[in-house]
């Protein structure tokens, strides 16, 4: 009796595809998911009756409509019975996490051929909605759970009070305590908006991207009408753009399929490793705000998988929604400022455009391209879900390897709780702080009109701040805060007010 051979899974079709039209809408997501499928399953390039075979639909979280029953919705569409789905949460991780569990599948011997598919139509619905138009899309939830019913599961009360809830700002405030535990030099500022200055460049070489147009970091940096000042240090042209028609499909399938379809071996992308792990939900609770512990357990659990260093990887996209989420990658990875590796394939969620939970299937399937075209051997894509909570990293190759997948996503979706000696956050404080992290929030004019800290008490817990004191916005404003005297006085309104000096 023989030992029976690992079980090889790759993308074998691909597809992505803009609406950019601004005078008309895009389709409903149904039928986006239902367009980029079969366009993914024409790029196989097989005669076999790929429909037919498919095992399993992984759709990923739509914001733009709520539908009763998405998979099963989108079968019908394909004319695939009977086929399993899943239909995934929302978070940017999403993507990945689909096809890591159909591999694992497949690895099980549970399923062989599967679709991951994702769209959104926002910028259509923002068009809808400014014009005053009711969109009667199809098969709609008849109970579709609403955002704000979850807030309380997702946020303390104090987060609440105090605002720390959009991905603007979390993002701004772990950027600025970065910034600051460096020294809060000008360098490194600059090294940010020259970050994303490339990725634009990547974004204005692509059909695909949403916004064609190469930023300078000047340009980048420089607040104006056109590019408002959102939440030191992100203006509005460094931040994820949400607003967009887009939808991309991949098919992943064993290679005993591949070989049965014909797919030739330099048209195979293989899934060679993955890995999963979430930082602590509150960012006032974590140890370390100035780094991501999960973004580099994710990244390791994803090498030691399949089998590779860091170093040998040739092509990256790293989930760009704000510049923070590619230095906290950047640093977990160990990249210099001048590696010469891309660190994004599509200009990133800014210039490219952000998808909702789908970005990753147009990462993944520009990585896709790029390896059968040659211009490397493997590359890593990584996703972030939540206020860079959720991390997740996959590695793909043309090379199938030696390091068998595992049959089970469960041992490496490793979780990183609130460690022992991580930080309480407390509701009220009255008392010195040091400020670890501060973000002037600006209004849609662009003016600065609050501070949002997080502190550290001498007790050595922490606890979020407010404050419209002039001067406060002002020192944080001109980066001048870092190291000043400061002190809280809990308001009866249960907002914390920071005060200097």
């Amino acid at each position: 009796m023989t030992d029976r051979s690992p079980v090889r899974v790759c993308i074998v079709g691909t597809a992505r595809r803009s609406w950019k039209d601004a005078d008309g809408h895009a389709p409903e997501p149904l039928l986006m998911w239902e367009e980029v499928t079969r366009q993914a399953i024409a790029d196989i390039g097989t005669t076999h009756d790929v429909i037919a075979e498919l095992d399993h639909l992984g759709v990923v979280h739509t914001q733009s409509w709520d539908y009763d029953d998405p998979a099963a919705r989108l079968a019908e569409r394909l004319g695939a019975h009977p086929c399993s789905g899943t239909y995934s949460i929302l978070a940017g991780t999403s993507p990945q996490r689909l096809l890591n569990e159909a591999a694992a599948a497949m690895v099980r011997g549970e399923i062989s051929a599967a679709v991951v598919v994702g769209a959104e139509a926002q910028a259509t619905v923002r068009r809808a909605t400014a014009a005053g138009e009711t969109l009667d899309w199809s098969h709609p939830h008849p109970s579709p759970a609403r955002v704000t019913d979850l807030l309380s599961e997702w946020y303390l009360p104090t987060e609440l009070r105090h605002g720390v809830l959009p991905a603007w700002l979390t993002f701004a405030l772990l950027s600025q305590a970065r910034w600051a535990a460096r020294g809060g030099r000008a360098e490194d500022r600059r090294a940010m908006y020259e970050q994303m200055s490339r990725l634009s460049a990547v974004a204005g070489a692509s059909e695909h991207a949403w916004y064609r147009t190469e930023h300078s970091a000047e340009r980048l940096a420089t607040a104006d009408a056109a590019n408002r000042m959102i939440a030191t240090p992100f203006t509005k042209l460094t931040t994820a753009f949400p607003y967009v028609d887009m939808a991309a499909a991949n098919v992943l399938v064993t290679d005993e399929v591949a070989d049965r379809w014909g797919v030739p071996a330099d048209r195979r992308v293989h899934l060679r490793g993955w890995g999963f792990a979430r930082d602590a939900s509150h960012i006032a609770a974590r140890t370390d705000l100035t780094s991501s512990p999960a973004m580099r357990v994710a990244m390791g659990s994803a090498t030691s998988m399949a089998g590779v260093e860091l170093e040998e990887i040739d092509l990256f996209d790293f989930y760009s929604c704000f510049g923070t989420a590619v230095q906290f990658a950047r640093d977990a990875a160990g990249l210099a400022d001048d590696d010469p590796r891309p660190v994004s394939l599509t200009g990133g969620l800014p210039y490219h455009g952000g998808p909702g939970s789908n970005y990753m299937s147009h990462s993944i399937s520009a990585l896709v391209e790029r390896l059968r075209a040659g211009d490397g051997r493997l590359g890593m894509v990584t996703g972030i879900g939540m206020h860079m909570t959720k991390h997740v990293a996959g590695i793909w190759s043309i090379d199938p390897g030696e390091r068998p997948l595992s049959d089970s996503t469960a041992p490496l979706e490793t979780v990183l709780p609130e460690a022992p000696d991580a930080f309480a956050v407390l509701d009220a404080v009255v008392g010195p702080v040091v400020v670890d992290a501060a973000s002037a929030v600006h209004d849609a004019s662009g003016a600065a009109t609050s501070v949002t800290a997080i502190c550290t008490t001498v007790e050595g817990a922490r606890c979020y701040a407010r404050s419209e004191d002039p001067e406060v916005i002002e020192a944080v404003v001109e980066g001048r805060w870092v190291g000043l005297a400061a002190s809280v006085v809990a308001g009866e309104d249960g907002i914390n007010r920071l005060r200097f000096g």
